[in-house]
């Protein structure tokens, strides 16, 4: 099983106070001769929008020495995961969990912007100091 990212607690206590049931940790998935481990499984029971939702969260951190490194292998992995779900759990949503600092610093910049679009990718931004969930980015 892979290590746990740095910001790993912090997101999974904001989608604790957002409302969210955490129902793996991580979230197994077999495929073929390949283990995927997704940083966390959760479903949510409160909120008329969003009752029995289930979605995947990978946390990223983006504290290597590139960000963009980090980003290159962020994408990588939610593309991979993403291929996996639709086979295995298509009604799991997949998240990438990206802290305010790297959202504005690298998601937010028009470069960001265009890879957000291009990979439709699916953001929960939080604010690891607070514990909290400040957007969710569909």
């Amino acid at each position: 099983m892979p290590a746990r990212d740095l910001f790993h607690q912090a997101v999974k206590n904001a989608l604790v106070r957002d409302g969210w049931v955490i129902t793996h940790d991580p979230l197994h998935i077999e495929f073929g001769s390949f283990d995927f481990f997704i940083d966390l499984g959760a479903e949510s029971l409160i909120g008329a929008n969003r009752d029995g939702v289930q979605i995947a969260v990978e946390v990223k951190s983006f504290a290597g020495a590139s960000s963009l490194s980090d980003f290159h292998t962020a994408v990588g992995q939610f593309v991979n995961y993403r291929l996996v779900l639709g086979k295995t759990d298509p009604e799991r949503v997949l998240y990438l969990a990206v802290a305010e600092f790297a959202y504005v610093s690298l998601l937010g910049t028009e470069f960001g912007q265009l890879a957000i679009e291009a990979h439709q990718l699916k953001l929960i931004v939080f604010d690891e100091e607070q514990g909290v969930v400040t957007q969710w980015i569909e």
